[in-house]
Protein backbone atom coordinates (compact mmCIF):
# COMPACT_ATOMS: atom_id res chain seq x y z
CA UNK A 1 0.00 0.00 0.00
CA UNK A 2 2.03 3.38 -0.99
CA UNK A 3 1.46 7.01 -0.12
CA UNK A 4 -1.37 8.06 -2.10
CA UNK A 5 -0.63 10.81 -4.95
CA UNK A 6 -3.00 12.94 -3.70
CA UNK A 7 -1.39 13.55 -0.57
CA UNK A 8 1.88 14.48 -2.46
CA UNK A 9 -0.40 17.31 -4.05
CA UNK A 10 -2.01 18.23 -0.74
CA UNK A 11 1.63 18.74 0.45
CA UNK A 12 2.25 22.36 2.10
CA UNK A 13 -1.41 23.34 2.28
CA UNK A 14 -3.07 23.97 5.42
CA UNK A 15 -6.42 22.68 7.32
CA UNK A 16 -7.88 23.49 10.32
CA UNK A 17 -9.94 20.87 11.97
CA UNK A 18 -11.91 20.95 15.75
CA UNK A 19 -10.11 23.85 15.99
CA UNK A 20 -6.56 21.79 15.77
CA UNK A 21 -4.36 23.51 12.58
CA UNK A 22 -2.32 21.24 10.57
CA UNK A 23 0.06 21.46 7.55
CA UNK A 24 -0.62 18.86 4.93
CA UNK A 25 0.49 16.20 5.24
CA UNK A 26 0.25 15.11 8.73
CA UNK A 27 3.37 13.60 9.45
CA UNK A 28 6.08 12.50 11.44
CA UNK A 29 9.66 12.74 11.20
CA UNK A 30 12.69 11.04 13.40
CA UNK A 31 10.84 8.75 15.33
CA UNK A 32 11.84 5.67 16.95
CA UNK A 33 9.35 2.57 17.28
CA UNK A 34 9.16 -1.32 18.85
CA UNK A 35 6.76 -3.84 17.69
CA UNK A 36 5.92 -7.44 18.66
CA UNK A 37 3.58 -10.03 17.49
CA UNK A 38 2.05 -12.58 19.95
CA UNK A 39 -0.37 -15.72 18.78
CA UNK A 40 -3.64 -15.28 20.74
CA UNK A 41 -6.53 -17.40 20.73
CA UNK A 42 -8.83 -16.26 17.28
CA UNK A 43 -12.33 -17.23 18.33
CA UNK A 44 -11.60 -15.16 21.20
CA UNK A 45 -10.07 -12.73 19.70
CA UNK A 46 -13.48 -12.22 17.86
CA UNK A 47 -15.27 -11.36 20.72
CA UNK A 48 -13.11 -8.19 21.08
CA UNK A 49 -14.24 -6.76 17.75
CA UNK A 50 -17.24 -4.82 17.38
CA UNK A 51 -19.96 -5.17 14.70
CA UNK A 52 -19.98 -8.15 12.24
CA UNK A 53 -17.41 -7.29 9.29
CA UNK A 54 -14.34 -7.63 11.36
CA UNK A 55 -12.64 -10.91 11.96
CA UNK A 56 -9.73 -12.08 13.18
CA UNK A 57 -6.29 -12.27 10.88
CA UNK A 58 -5.70 -16.60 11.37
CA UNK A 59 -2.38 -17.29 11.30
CA UNK A 60 -3.43 -21.04 10.53
CA UNK A 61 -5.60 -21.36 13.58
CA UNK A 62 -4.35 -18.52 15.95
CA UNK A 63 -4.81 -14.68 15.62
CA UNK A 64 -2.20 -11.89 16.43
CA UNK A 65 -1.86 -9.31 19.50
CA UNK A 66 0.38 -7.13 17.42
CA UNK A 67 1.91 -4.44 20.10
CA UNK A 68 3.27 -0.68 18.46
CA UNK A 69 4.78 1.91 20.40
CA UNK A 70 6.23 4.92 18.41
CA UNK A 71 8.14 7.57 19.96
CA UNK A 72 6.82 10.67 17.76
CA UNK A 73 9.88 13.09 17.82
CA UNK A 74 8.56 15.62 15.48
CA UNK A 75 5.05 15.74 13.98
CA UNK A 76 2.43 18.58 13.54
CA UNK A 77 0.97 18.24 17.08
CA UNK A 78 4.42 18.20 18.70
CA UNK A 79 6.05 15.32 20.73
CA UNK A 80 4.19 12.28 22.05
CA UNK A 81 4.34 8.43 22.72
CA UNK A 82 1.46 6.61 21.11
CA UNK A 83 1.15 2.64 22.70
CA UNK A 84 -1.09 1.00 20.28
CA UNK A 85 -2.49 -2.43 21.37
CA UNK A 86 -4.89 -4.25 18.32
CA UNK A 87 -5.55 -7.35 16.97
CA UNK A 88 -4.57 -8.08 13.20
CA UNK A 89 -7.81 -8.31 11.29
CA UNK A 90 -9.50 -8.10 7.75
CA UNK A 91 -12.90 -6.41 6.90
CA UNK A 92 -15.57 -8.16 4.99
CA UNK A 93 -19.24 -9.56 5.15
CA UNK A 94 -17.14 -12.76 6.11
CA UNK A 95 -14.09 -14.54 7.24
CA UNK A 96 -11.32 -14.42 5.26
CA UNK A 97 -9.18 -17.77 4.20
CA UNK A 98 -5.91 -18.08 6.01
CA UNK A 99 -2.85 -16.34 5.23
CA UNK A 100 -3.94 -15.25 2.39
CA UNK A 101 -4.96 -11.72 3.80
CA UNK A 102 -1.25 -11.14 4.16
CA UNK A 103 -0.35 -11.38 0.52
CA UNK A 104 -3.47 -9.53 -1.06
CA UNK A 105 -4.08 -7.38 2.00
CA UNK A 106 -6.24 -4.34 -0.37
CA UNK A 107 -8.76 -7.40 -1.17
CA UNK A 108 -9.46 -8.31 2.44
CA UNK A 109 -8.95 -5.30 4.00
CA UNK A 110 -6.22 -6.85 5.98
CA UNK A 111 -5.45 -4.26 8.88
CA UNK A 112 -5.55 -3.93 12.75
CA UNK A 113 -8.36 -3.55 15.27
CA UNK A 114 -7.58 -1.06 17.81
CA UNK A 115 -7.95 -2.26 20.88
CA UNK A 116 -6.55 0.49 22.88
CA UNK A 117 -4.33 3.48 22.08
CA UNK A 118 -3.32 5.73 25.00
CA UNK A 119 -0.88 8.48 23.84
CA UNK A 120 1.20 11.30 25.85
CA UNK A 121 -0.72 14.40 25.16
CA UNK A 122 -4.18 15.83 25.21
CA UNK A 123 -3.97 17.12 21.50
CA UNK A 124 -3.04 13.88 19.80
CA UNK A 125 -6.50 12.75 21.80
CA UNK A 126 -8.47 15.62 20.52
CA UNK A 127 -7.33 14.84 17.05
CA UNK A 128 -7.08 11.37 16.92
CA UNK A 129 -10.09 10.27 18.50
CA UNK A 130 -12.14 13.25 17.49
CA UNK A 131 -11.12 13.33 14.09
CA UNK A 132 -9.98 9.83 12.90
CA UNK A 133 -11.89 7.91 16.21
CA UNK A 134 -8.79 6.24 17.24
CA UNK A 135 -9.44 5.38 20.97
CA UNK A 136 -6.67 7.55 21.98
CA UNK A 137 -6.57 8.58 25.74
CA UNK A 138 -3.57 10.07 28.12
CA UNK A 139 -1.86 7.75 30.36
CA UNK A 140 1.70 7.76 31.59
CA UNK A 141 3.90 6.27 28.70
CA UNK A 142 7.81 6.04 28.53
CA UNK A 143 10.15 4.79 26.13
CA UNK A 144 13.43 3.82 26.68
CA UNK A 145 16.24 2.48 24.20
CA UNK A 146 18.62 0.53 25.92
CA UNK A 147 21.86 -1.09 24.33
CA UNK A 148 20.79 -4.69 24.92
CA UNK A 149 16.60 -4.12 25.39
CA UNK A 150 13.80 -1.38 24.19
CA UNK A 151 11.22 -0.69 26.36
CA UNK A 152 7.78 0.57 27.03
CA UNK A 153 5.72 1.22 30.05
CA UNK A 154 2.01 2.07 30.23
CA UNK A 155 0.32 3.08 33.79
CA UNK A 156 -3.38 4.27 34.01
CA UNK A 157 -4.62 5.47 37.17
CA UNK A 158 -1.48 4.40 39.24
CA UNK A 159 -2.13 0.89 37.58
CA UNK A 160 0.41 -1.12 35.35
CA UNK A 161 -1.85 -1.74 32.37
CA UNK A 162 1.04 -3.16 29.89
CA UNK A 163 5.10 -3.50 29.58
CA UNK A 164 6.62 -4.27 26.28
CA UNK A 165 10.11 -5.17 26.12
CA UNK A 166 11.74 -5.65 22.71
CA UNK A 167 15.17 -7.38 22.36
CA UNK A 168 17.45 -4.77 20.83
CA UNK A 169 18.87 -6.03 17.34
CA UNK A 170 22.31 -5.47 16.77
CA UNK A 171 21.47 -3.33 13.37
CA UNK A 172 18.68 -2.17 11.51
CA UNK A 173 19.30 -2.99 8.09
CA UNK A 174 15.87 -3.88 6.11
CA UNK A 175 14.39 -1.15 4.44
CA UNK A 176 10.32 -0.59 4.54
CA UNK A 177 8.31 1.41 2.91
CA UNK A 178 4.70 0.30 3.40
CA UNK A 179 1.00 1.32 4.63
CA UNK A 180 -1.15 0.15 7.44
CA UNK A 181 -5.42 0.02 8.19
CA UNK A 182 -6.22 0.87 11.80
CA UNK A 183 -9.46 0.15 12.26
CA UNK A 184 -11.16 1.72 15.78
CA UNK A 185 -14.92 2.29 17.11
CA UNK A 186 -16.39 5.36 17.95
CA UNK A 187 -19.40 7.00 17.68
CA UNK A 188 -21.65 3.78 16.94
CA UNK A 189 -18.77 3.94 13.63
CA UNK A 190 -16.42 1.36 12.45
CA UNK A 191 -13.74 3.90 10.99
CA UNK A 192 -10.81 2.98 9.19
CA UNK A 193 -7.60 5.50 8.78
CA UNK A 194 -4.51 5.08 6.88
CA UNK A 195 -0.92 5.59 7.64
CA UNK A 196 2.11 5.08 5.49
CA UNK A 197 5.87 5.02 7.11
CA UNK A 198 9.10 4.46 6.11
CA UNK A 199 12.38 3.19 8.09
CA UNK A 200 15.24 0.32 8.28
CA UNK A 201 14.09 -2.26 10.74
CA UNK A 202 16.36 -4.94 13.20
CA UNK A 203 13.99 -8.05 13.82
CA UNK A 204 13.38 -11.42 15.83
CA UNK A 205 11.11 -14.16 13.82
CA UNK A 206 9.97 -17.08 16.36
CA UNK A 207 12.85 -16.37 18.50
CA UNK A 208 12.41 -17.16 22.07
CA UNK A 209 12.88 -14.53 24.75
CA UNK A 210 13.16 -11.95 22.27
CA UNK A 211 10.51 -10.02 23.20
CA UNK A 212 8.30 -9.74 26.86
CA UNK A 213 5.09 -8.99 27.33
CA UNK A 214 3.34 -8.09 30.95
CA UNK A 215 0.12 -7.29 31.04
CA UNK A 216 -0.99 -5.56 34.51
CA UNK A 217 -4.18 -5.56 36.72
CA UNK A 218 -6.22 -2.48 35.67
CA UNK A 219 -9.80 -3.73 34.57
CA UNK A 220 -8.69 -1.70 30.78
CA UNK A 221 -6.52 -5.21 30.45
CA UNK A 222 -8.67 -7.63 31.61
CA UNK A 223 -10.31 -8.61 28.22
CA UNK A 224 -6.57 -9.28 26.84
CA UNK A 225 -5.80 -11.87 29.49
CA UNK A 226 -8.51 -14.32 28.30
CA UNK A 227 -7.03 -14.77 24.55
CA UNK A 228 -4.29 -16.97 25.42
CA UNK A 229 -1.75 -14.72 24.47
CA UNK A 230 1.72 -16.65 23.66
CA UNK A 231 4.80 -16.36 25.80
CA UNK A 232 7.25 -15.56 23.14
CA UNK A 233 6.81 -13.77 20.20
CA UNK A 234 6.17 -14.67 16.29
CA UNK A 235 8.14 -11.41 15.47
CA UNK A 236 9.70 -8.42 16.94
CA UNK A 237 11.23 -5.20 16.10
CA UNK A 238 12.83 -2.01 16.27
CA UNK A 239 13.46 0.85 13.63
CA UNK A 240 16.18 3.09 15.38
CA UNK A 241 14.10 6.08 13.05
CA UNK A 242 10.57 6.61 11.25
CA UNK A 243 8.86 8.66 9.15
CA UNK A 244 5.30 8.74 8.71
CA UNK A 245 2.52 10.26 6.99
CA UNK A 246 -1.26 9.83 8.30
CA UNK A 247 -3.80 10.39 5.63
CA UNK A 248 -6.45 13.10 5.76
CA UNK A 249 -9.29 10.67 4.02
CA UNK A 250 -10.54 8.31 6.17
CA UNK A 251 -13.81 5.89 5.92
CA UNK A 252 -16.79 5.08 8.18
CA UNK A 253 -19.73 1.96 8.45
CA UNK A 254 -22.54 2.13 10.51
CA UNK A 255 -21.80 -0.61 13.49
CA UNK A 256 -24.77 -2.67 14.13
CA UNK A 257 -25.70 -5.45 16.49
CA UNK A 258 -28.18 -8.35 16.48
CA UNK A 259 -30.37 -6.18 18.61
CA UNK A 260 -30.94 -2.72 19.78
CA UNK A 261 -27.65 -1.86 21.40
CA UNK A 262 -28.54 -1.14 24.98
CA UNK A 263 -26.24 2.32 25.34
CA UNK A 264 -24.47 4.60 22.59
CA UNK A 265 -20.92 4.15 22.04
CA UNK A 266 -18.50 6.74 23.51
CA UNK A 267 -19.02 9.84 21.39
CA UNK A 268 -17.86 13.40 20.33
CA UNK A 269 -19.01 14.59 24.24
CA UNK A 270 -15.52 12.97 25.17
CA UNK A 271 -13.74 15.28 23.21
CA UNK A 272 -15.22 18.49 22.57
CA UNK A 273 -13.93 20.12 26.22
CA UNK A 274 -10.27 19.04 25.67
CA UNK A 275 -7.74 21.51 24.97
CA UNK A 276 -4.24 21.21 22.54
CA UNK A 277 -2.03 20.69 25.29
CA UNK A 278 1.26 19.33 24.88
CA UNK A 279 2.39 18.25 28.38
CA UNK A 280 2.70 14.72 28.95
CA UNK A 281 1.85 13.02 32.42
CA UNK A 282 4.40 11.91 34.76
CA UNK A 283 6.41 8.98 33.46
CA UNK A 284 4.93 5.35 34.69
CA UNK A 285 6.47 4.03 37.74
CA UNK A 286 8.91 1.37 36.76
CA UNK A 287 9.45 -0.51 40.35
Amino acid sequence: MGRPKRLKEQAGRYALVDGIPFQLPVNSFKSPALMAAFSIDADKAAALMPGNELHPFRLWNKGLLVITVVNYVETNIGKYIEYSIAIACTHGSKPAPRLLPAMFMKTFGTGQYVFDLPVSTEVSVKGGKGIWGMPKHQANLDFIVGDEWVSSQYDLDGQLAMRIDVARPKKAWLPMNMGAVNYCAFRGLLMASYIYFKGKLGFSLMKKGSARLTIGDHPRMQPLKSLGISEHPLFCGFFPETAGVLDDHFEAWFLSEKTPPAKPMEGTESVVNLEQKQEWLAPPDRK
